[in-house]
């Protein structure tokens, strides 16, 4: 793969996070607060923001897991999903820890 290639694809790919962790912050947190439903969740389960965030991301890595270890062939645009997924809870991760300060509220 050429590094013009590959640039290309990490760029796409940042493009579409940044996309669709705009939009579904309306879906999952319509007021001031992104982190709102990581704070309830953590609530929920009497554990801290980032533990919360890191359950729900644990969904989508066991789902990349099983596509990378399977014999299937899945489309492009599966993996793509799966991988978004995956890169937007690092994400909301990154967020919680700079609004924490890394402390386990």
């Amino acid at each position: 793969m050429t590094k013009e290639t590959f640039d290309a694809i990490v760029n796409e790919q940042l493009a579409y996070c940044q996309e669709l962790l705009c939009s579904k912050g309306k879906e999952y947190a319509p007021g001031a607060d992104r982190l709102i439903a990581f704070k309830k969740a953590a609530a929920l389960q009497s554990c801290t923001q980032a533990e919360a965030a890191l359950g729900m991301m644990a969904k989508h890595i066991v789902s990349v897991t099983d596509m990378v270890q399977s014999h299937e062939h899945y489309t492009t645009s599966r993996w793509i999903e799966k991988i978004t997924d995956s890169i937007n809870y690092l994400l909301i991760l990154r967020a919680i820890v700079e609004e924490t300060g890394g402390a386990h509220e």
